[in-house]
């Protein structure tokens, strides 16, 4: 169907497009390997995969940012070496984002590195993170601040798993899908904003758009794996959307946050005169129906200007913003946290949402 393989300076991997995952997993696994699988689809799934986990070696998580730090994996990995695991084994991921990043990180660290395999089961995961090397732990109340680039060997992406996500999660992996589309140019975006209502009650439509976004991700991670140039064009969104997630406690999923925050991006954009505000509320339109019901209103600026003066990507005390010159044209800009820019986010705050 959409079969294709990333190439990769670690080693290239495999992503198909799959309906039957209890049988490709009883074909993968082998004596010694190791699942790690979010309790939440053990619990919604234990009919079609139970016989499977009943079967192999399994450690349930339950998918949540605590999980995600190293007080998180310290049992995971304390169990998986009291049982038995060792160089030559794999682990194998089931479920969403977080799920992901544990089991990445872990392969990256237990023996030097083992291999790993992905059955993604959100939609944030299948349409963007399942591809792209990149292993995030957080660290304290600070979202993805310890890390490194591990692929894992094998990624396999079963639509089925999304007909019991809720509305929110469905809308998150569509907010992050959408800053691919952006960056790729007008023609995909407006495809994009086409097929975004149809995309969620049509898994055919869906399947094309999760492709499409994973194909424009693969063309920039082959020539910038490790995020030193082209690639940075993906934290469109992210800077500001890392802000809102963490000062809302997470309560904003992650995709509809980026969400506000391309939205913010392009109204910086604006007001540099990047972009006509024509531009922006094309893009706002398709935005607004993805953050709907979410609202940020609450946020205290000067708390909002402390968590991005933390952003990962900053230069000393300079903003690395991610900004938009139009359809295709996304480039960083380096942007003092001056009263310049404070005004403009008080007048956002104020105004925009």
């Amino acid at each position: 169907m959409y079969n294709f393989t990333v190439k990769s300076i670690i080693h290239d991997y495999s992503v198909q497009f799959i309906n039957n995952t209890p049988e490709i997993l009883n074909g993968e696994l082998k004596e010694g390997d190791f699942i790690i699988i979010d309790n939440n689809i053990i619990k919604l799934y234990w009919d079609s995969v139970g016989n499977i986990l009943e079967k192999f070696n399994y450690i349930g998580i339950d998918a949540n940012e605590d999980q995600k730090s190293y007080q998180g994996i310290m049992p995971v990995i304390n169990h998986l070496i009291e049982n038995g695991f060792r160089k030559n084994h794999r682990l194998i991921a089931i479920g969403g984002g977080i799920t992901q990043d544990v089991t990445a990180f872990i392969s990256s660290i237990m023996y030097r590195g083992v291999d790993w395999m992905f059955f993604p089961t959100t939609l944030l995961a299948q349409g963007d993170s399942c591809i792209g090397s990149k292993t995030s732990i957080n660290f304290g109340k600070f979202k993805n601040q310890l890390g490194g680039f591990y692929p894992p060997n094998k990624i396999f992406i079963d639509l089925q798993f999304l007909n019991t996500l809720e509305d929110a999660q469905i809308k998150s992996g569509l907010g992050e899908m959408c800053h691919y589309y952006i960056v790729a140019g007008e023609e995909d975006f407006f495809r994009y904003k086409n097929d975004y209502s149809k995309a969620i009650e049509n898994k055919e439509v869906l399947a094309g758009l999760i492709a499409r976004s994973l194909e424009i991700k693969k063309s920039y991670i082959e020539i910038d794996e490790f995020d030193q140039k082209e690639r940075q064009v993906f934290n469109y969104g992210h800077s500001f959307g890392h802000a809102i997630e963490s000062l809302t406690n997470y309560r904003v999923p992650h995709g509809i946050a980026v969400s506000y925050g391309m939205d913010m991006a392009n109204f910086v954009s604006v007001k540099l005169g990047y972009i006509p505000e024509k531009t922006r509320f094309e893009i706002r339109e398709l935005l607004e129906k993805i953050w709907k019901n979410f609202s940020i209103d609450d946020i205290e600026i000067e708390k909002f200007k402390s968590a991005l003066s933390k952003d990962k990507k900053n230069v000393g005390k300079e903003l690395r913003l991610i900004l938009n010159k139009g359809y295709g044209k996304i480039f960083k800009d380096a942007m003092q946290m001056d009263d310049r820019f404070t005004n403009w986010m008080k007048e956002y705050f104020a105004n925009e949402l």
